[in-house]
């Protein structure tokens, strides 16, 4: 099965289920807020990753979705919180409106809040998962979108707008802020499918390699892509000053360094000896994606 048709049937599981985590008591304007940016579509690529690894290893669905969802519920509510005035301050996300555009910039922010705090919220009532695991997965999943993860490269990238930045710097920047919340639906997955040290070791490494080249592709889409794939405004980057692999190397070694890092993930396979269907083909992917 080709992998865009392969995404295509994992996507349209994650969007079938996705608003399902959503308390019915909650007020009718948040419940709204949070359904808008939860359906607004995206990629999927987090959710995506844990559910390949944990089909791929037989774990049941009933542990796996609710896990992958949690995520996506982070994801989410960091795309929100980052499009507002205060911070991006970006009028299109995927296509739309952004949150704070449709419901105003307070509510965008509730909303925020709800999806990160109701992100833990579901992990804890999963059935037939051992609290040992729960606190295992929450701990990793809180790390990576914690003030020594996905806030700590906010927090560096935030700081750092209208400065020149060596390589090794804006590195650490997207490390923290994209790679670390792409690394834990992996290191989730490795938990929850009780794998050896080594093969946790090779997909972290893989996990890794991953996380800076959708970075570095996201870069080179900014400068060269267009509203209509990527479902925002190109440029962005540009406009708040902020550093790129495509600024600091040029758009050639910028995608030159895409490659190399994408063969890094593929190696990193290799050495843990991991036939994870689809891993490899999804580097590729990330490689030619439009948007």
């Amino acid at each position: 099965m080709e992998l865009l048709e392969v995404l295509k049937g994992y996507k349209e599981l994650i969007d079938n289920n996705l608003c399902h985590f959503i308390p019915q008591d909650v007020p009718e304007n948040l419940a709204k807020s949070m359904e808008y940016s939860l359906k607004a579509g995206g990629k999927r690529i987090r959710p995506l990753l844990l559910l390949l690894v944990c089909d791929h290893y037989k774990i049941s669905r009933e542990i796996s979705l609710p896990l992958a969802l949690s995520i996506e519920y982070i994801h989410t509510y960091s795309l929100i919180h980052d499009d507002l005035p205060s911070m991006d301050d970006d009028d299109y996300r995927r296509g739309k409106l952004t949150n704070h555009k449709v419901f105003g910039e307070g509510m965008a922010i509730l909303a925020g809040d709800a999806l990160l705090t109701q992100a833990f919220n579901i992990i804890s009532e999963i059935k037939n998962l051992s609290a040992d695991k729960k606190i295992k997965v929450i701990s990793i999943l809180s790390e990576a979108a914690g003030p020594s993860g996905m806030i700590k490269g906010q927090v560096l990238d935030l700081e750092n707008e209208g400065k020149i930045l060596t390589e090794e710097e804006l590195k650490e920047i997207h490390i923290n802020k994209t790679g670390k919340l792409l690394l834990a639906p992996l290191k989730m997955a490795a938990e929850i499918c009780d794998l050896k040290d080594e093969e946790k070791k090779a997909l972290e490494k893989y996990g890794e390699s991953l996380g800076l080249t959708f970075q570095i592709t996201d870069d080179i889409l900014d400068i060269c892509g267009n509203f209509q794939d990527m479902g925002k405004l190109s440029g962005s980057d540009e406009k708040l000053q902020k550093a790129t692999y495509v600024s600091i190397k040029g758009l050639e070694k910028a995608k030159e360094l895409a490659q190399y890092y994408a063969q890094l993930g593929v190696e990193a396979l290799s050495e843990g000896n991991l036939q994870i269907p689809y891993l490899k083909e999804i580097l590729t992917y990330l490689l030619t994606r439009k948007g």
